[in-house]
């Protein structure tokens, strides 16, 4: 299971036959960031640069020249250095590139402003995220005006730059079978973390216990890190929306909610599971519970190709409205509520996300203004949630501090979608048995 390097150059050729004739795009690869002193944080290469070379070290350039005859596609890369190697870890070098990352051409990240000026000379358009990394803006702008001051001798500066982002952020909305071959491991995966949480839980455990358990079943399964710092929040603390600090000891009668998901292969899977401490849920809990689960039904019932990205939160802010009013936790017209916002003193995010290489995935929600519609391919997260903040007066004492999401990963399909973390105990009798059992 992976991505061949055929995948690779497929989607660079795809890129290159977007950009306009006489171009280049250059996509420089992450850095290493310090953590302390002269320790790094564990590298993560950069999601656009990995969809398209699937190489992962830091220190490199990627630069793809439609039409070349010299070759279309070059990397600028670490040369093999065998002491340094010791030290840090094996160096593809820019001969490996060539070899098993099917670059055309490659060569060392020390030639290259001795290179890629001669490569970006007489270019119409240049291809390039500007904003991103302010030292590598500054020497795109250098091997620029070398350029230019050469224009006496007749050397040609680029006439114009555009940005790569919507290109390529395209390309990575829409999921090959390969990658969602991936996808459904790492949510695999992902569900039997959270069912290890459920099985651990008890009065008495520490949020930072259960996360724990989560990223042992993670690495046993090959998925080396989290995609994302790992939400565990029991009782009040689940009303805090992006709570990481995990470090509570989890109290007989509250609820725990657990966002977390792993990373596999470079890609993200995003699961939130809401569940009682001790087993069993309150009369108050199981309520609101299922409130979001039919909130949740109703939003992956809008997933097909033709309805519009924002119809799945429609339904769910509509169920979870109703919901809220039956309750007694709203009062008025459900249809006056909704079209005021009362709903969102209770339920304050969107409905979901693009998923991917990045747990925020990247592609457009809007399309010349309007919601844009659904897709064969696309991948998106469906997580409504009800949160009573402790502090809420304006409702009944047992309803506060109360908070509920559940979340889900899902695919666009040719007739309808399919909801790649369906395994995962769900609903309050699925729950409830697990733990218990």
């Amino acid at each position: 299971m992976g991505i061949s390097k055929t995948e690779y150059a497929r989607r660079r050729r795809h890129l290159m036959a977007l950009m306009e004739p006489n171009s280049i795009a250059i996509i420089p690869s992450a850095r290493e960031q310090v953590r302390s002193r002269d320790t790094h944080f564990p590298f993560r290469q950069d999601s656009d640069f990995f969809y398209l070379s699937g190489f992962c070290e830091p220190d490199a350039v990627l630069v793809l020249i439609p039409g070349r005859r010299h070759g279309q596609c070059v990397v600028f890369c670490r040369e093999r250095d065998h002491t340094m190697e010791l030290w840090n870890g094996y160096r593809a070098g820019p001969e490996g590139v060539v070899e098993r990352y099917a670059a055309d051409d490659a060569f060392p990240i020390g030639d290259i402003d001795d290179i890629l000026p001669g490569l970006i000379e007489g270019r119409d358009r240049v291809y390039y995220s500007m904003g991103r990394s302010a030292e590598f803006d500054r020497h795109i702008m250098e091997w620029v005006n070398t350029i230019r001051g050469k224009e006496a001798s007749g050397a040609v500066p680029p006439g114009e730059f555009t940005d790569l982002d919507h290109l390529v952020h395209e390309l990575r909305l829409f999921k090959s079978a390969a990658e969602l071959r991936i996808m459904r491991r790492a949510a695999e995966i992902t569900g039997k973390a959270h069912q290890r949480a459920m099985r651990a839980c008890a009065p008495g455990v520490f949020e930072y216990q259960l996360e724990a358990e989560l990223l042992h079943e993670f690495a046993s399964h090959g998925a080396r890190s989290a995609a994302y710092s790992s939400i565990v929040g029991g009782g009040a603390n689940a009303c805090i929306l992006h709570y990481i600090e995990n470090n509570a000891k989890l109290r007989d009668g509250d609820l725990v909610l657990i966002d977390a998901g792993c990373e596999l292969q470079g890609y993200a899977s995003d699961v939130t599971r809401t569940f009682p401490v001790n087993g069993r849920f309150s009369k108050e809990q199981r309520a609101l519970y299922d409130v979001v689960l039919r909130a949740q039904e109703a939003a992956i019932a809008a997933i097909e190709p033709g309805n519009h990205w924002d119809d799945p939160h429609a339904a769910s802010v509509k169920v979870i409205t109703q919901g809220l009013v039956e309750l007694g936790l709203l009062k008025g017209s459900v249809n006056a509520l909704v079209k005021d916002g009362a709903y969102r003193d209770f339920y304050m995010h969107r409905v979901g996300h693009w998923l991917g290489l990045d747990v925020h995935d990247v592609g457009d929600y809007r399309v010349e203004g309007s919601w844009r519609a659904l897709e064969a391919g696309m991948v998106m997260t469906v997580e409504p949630g009800i949160y009573v903040a402790p502090n809420n007066t304006r409702v009944a004492k047992r309803w506060r501090g109360i908070g509920i999401r559940i979340e889900d990963n899902v695919v666009v399909t040719e007739r309808g979608c399919e909801v790649l973390t369906a395994a995962i105990p769900r609903t309050v009798h699925e729950i409830e048995a697990l733990m218990e059992a």
